[in-house]
């Protein structure tokens, strides 16, 4: 693999550039005195910031957008093989990173890189353990996939040797990681367009948790099914937390305020130690607190630190995400776009202040759909009202027989209210004419039905 003298900044092309990890990797780099050039589709806020800050970018990917002097080209698993740069930059023998590898490098660079591993949850404990070392003025560099308000986007480049960032199993990214600390929330099935199957994804946790060296630390939920196996015959030091008090981190006593925001008792190997109290909603959260608390309690945070830090984490763009109102109805938008996450979603939206809760899904390939077809449904029958729209291709074009009209009769079925309309403009009538005020309403799902709840916002 071609390695980056980061002592020497040169002439870097990302192929893809606005993708929320590709432009937070630009943005280092350009912060590190390279030079930054890229391509993506269109223009976002992502690439509008990578431009004032000095890179140049082309809308449109083309040969001719390869020029003299790119010293390394960089590039997603998303980018096809027939990619008309990706072709041209292997025709001119110019050295290739993928995104991971690269990031892989560049925690190279800090004396404590952690990564944050796991199914779901991972953009909101990157973020919950990001406010901690910013209310403990660790100075970090932070690379979350999502934009954080307390870090005004989707990266910070800090001076001190902590660097944070979330680490994507698939496609077994994670693997080209160099973490000291790695933190494993969940490991479900997902991503079987390249898993083969839990075992296979059972694997390559394991294989990341190999990464860490002896003195360095896993922090692993106890509630993962045979959670030991991850880490079986490894040297690296074991953080445990999870429901249980067994555990060296749990919670007891959670309890839920007016606005929904959740907080605990902190047990801490058996014992209680404090009250948490967070500023977000669902048990999950709790969870992911766990976690966070665990990290700093490994980089000796003080307590009351690590307290005000969670307090002031009111979450992150697209995670139950509250957008505004329309005629006395709540919009929420959030990301989940897998069973479980869809379950939590819409249990803690249960805590929130609601009426009835509207959910308008948009399922996430073809390949997902259909794996958890039946999961699906049982997790979106939780809403009172689910309206479902069309499936989001993704990087997708078989529909391996499968649809949403498919999944509204078999959501159906369970007892739940369900309506499938083909376009977001029929959407966004029927909810005009059932919403009632002190309804709430929450868009979900990884594509683009977050505009529902805005175009409803904007018509209010």
């Amino acid at each position: 693999m071609y390695k980056i003298d980061f002592n020497h900044p040169m002439h870097i092309h990302f192929i893809g550039i606005g993708g929320i990890s590709m432009s937070g990797l630009a943005e280092i780099l350009l912060k590190e005195g390279f030079t930054v050039s890229g391509s993506d589709t269109k223009e976002s806020p992502l690439t509008k910031k990578l431009e004032s800050g000095g890179a140049r970018i082309t809308y449109g990917q083309k040969a001719e957008n390869i020029t003299p002097g790119i010293g390394c080209v960089v590039y997603t698993a998303a980018i096809s093989r027939s990619n008309p740069e990706l072709i041209e930059a292997v025709a001119r023998k110019i050295p290739m990173l993928t995104r991971a590898e690269l990031l892989g490098q560049l925690m190279k660079n800090y004396d404590t890189p952690i990564a944050v591993s796991g199914t779901h949850g991972k953009t909101t404990t990157t973020s919950m353990i990001s406010h901690i070392l910013l209310a403990a003025d660790m100075d970090p560099t932070i690379s979350v996939g999502g934009i954080l308000k307390a870090i005004g986007g989707n990266i910070r480049v800090g001076n001190s040797g902590t660097f944070i960032t979330e680490a994507c199993e698939y496609t077994n990214s994670f693997l080209h990681f160099f973490p000291k600390i790695s933190v494993i929330l969940n490991i479900e099935e997902d991503h079987l367009d390249f898993f083969k199957d839990l075992e296979d994804i059972r694997h390559s946790f394991h294989q990341f948790a190999a990464l860490l060296p002896d003195d360095g630390t896993l922090v692993i939920n106890g509630d993962i099914s045979d959670y030991p196996g991850i880490y079986s015959g490894l040297s690296c030091n074991v953080v445990t937390y999870g429901s249980s008090s067994d555990f060296d981190y749990s919670a007891d006593n959670i309890a839920y305020d007016d606005n929904g925001h959740v907080s605990f008792d902190l047990i801490l190997h058996g014992e209680k130690a404090d009250r948490i109290c967070l500023s977000v909603t669902g048990n999950h959260n709790v969870s992911n607190a766990l976690s966070a608390i665990a990290v700093a309690d490994l980089l000796d945070v003080p307590m009351e630190v690590t307290k005000k830090g969670l307090l002031s984490f009111t979450g992150t763009d697209r995670r139950f995400e509250y957008k505004g109102e329309f005629h006395g109805v709540t919009v929420v938008d959030d990301y989940a776009h897998h069973p479980t996450e869809i379950e939590a979603t819409l249990k803690a939206a249960g805590h929130s202040p609601h009426n009835s809760v509207w959910c308008v899904f948009q399922p996430h390939t073809y390949t997902r759909t259909k794996a958890f077809f039946h999961e699906f449904a049982r997790a979106l029958s939780h809403a009172d009202h689910l309206v479902l729209a069309d499936i989001y291709a993704a990087r997708e074009t078989d529909t391996l027989g499968i649809s949403s009209a498919d999944l509204a009769a078999e959501t159906a079925k369970l007892g739940t209210d369900t309506h499938y309309f083909p376009d977001f403009e029929e959407i966004e009538a029927f909810l005009k004419e059932n919403c009632r005020p002190g309804d709430l309403l929450i868009t979900m799902g990884a594509g683009d039905v977050a505009t529902v709840g805005e175009d409803l916002l904007r018509q209010a």
